[in-house]
């Protein structure tokens, strides 16, 4: 194990905000470790290529991190698989592939983690959630019913380790993170989407909160955004 700058471990460390966050943590004086199912282009520290869905390879390669590493003080989940269609329309197979990429992937993450972050004293763990992780929109049946799964997950996280020194929290980004695959995506307005780095901010925020103030819930959105 190598002693030094604290870990961050970014899961579903894509292009726009995963690599936003790395990067700010990066800049904060932390290792940055990024996993994920493809290699983006761009890469800011080092990227392990893993399906975190896998439950042999996902954990061993957590393990490899930490035993190099030493446990990491921030673990921020980030995977998303999003599906829209009508429901007749979505397929069993859809259902499962979504609670796969944001459910099975946050439970294989946390058993891999937090109990060494607690042997070495606490840190972060936290959660992407979405609009979706609070209402079930027409067409999102299989995207919100995982989201919501994943907020209630990360609740019962928080009422556990909490009293161990964890900081769990979840962070509703209710809007639309601004990325060259988001603009292609939808037809709006980028003055009106989320800035990836902006959010990296906040995470870095929630992430150094003190012990006497620490927030289990945060919600983000432009100012333009209805809610």
């Amino acid at each position: 194990m190598t002693a030094g700058k604290p870990l961050v471990l970014v899961a579903g460390a894509g292009a726009g905000l995963g690599q936003s966050l790395l990067a700010r943590f990066s800049d904060g004086g932390f290792t940055p470790i990024g996993l994920g199912r493809t290699r983006p282009e761009t890469v800011t520290g080092q990227f392990h290529e893993v399906d975190l869905t896998n439950e042999d390879a996902a954990p061993a390669i957590i393990a490899q991190i930490i035993s190099k590493h030493g446990p990491p003080k921030v673990v921020i989940h980030n995977t998303a698989e999003l599906v829209i269609a009508p429901f007749a329309q979505t397929r069993l197979a859809d259902y499962q592939r979504t609670w796969g990429s944001m459910v099975q992937s946050a439970v294989l993450l946390v058993q891999s983690t937090l109990q060494p972050m607690v042997h070495a004293g606490g840190g972060t763990f936290i959660v992407s959630g979405a609009t979706a992780s609070l209402r079930g929109g027409a067409r999102f049946s299989a995207f919100a019913s995982a989201k919501f799964a994943l907020r209630g997950l990360t609740q019962s996280l928080a009422r556990e380790y909490h009293p161990m020194g964890v900081h769990v929290c979840h962070a509703i980004l209710d809007g639309i993170i601004d990325t060259a695959r988001s603009r292609d995506l939808h037809s709006l307005d980028p003055a009106k989407m989320m800035k990836p780095e902006d959010i990296a901010e906040a995470y870095w925020t929630l992430a150094h909160q003190p012990k006497s103030t620490w927030t289990h819930e945060l919600d983000l959105r432009p100012a333009s955004e209805g809610f």
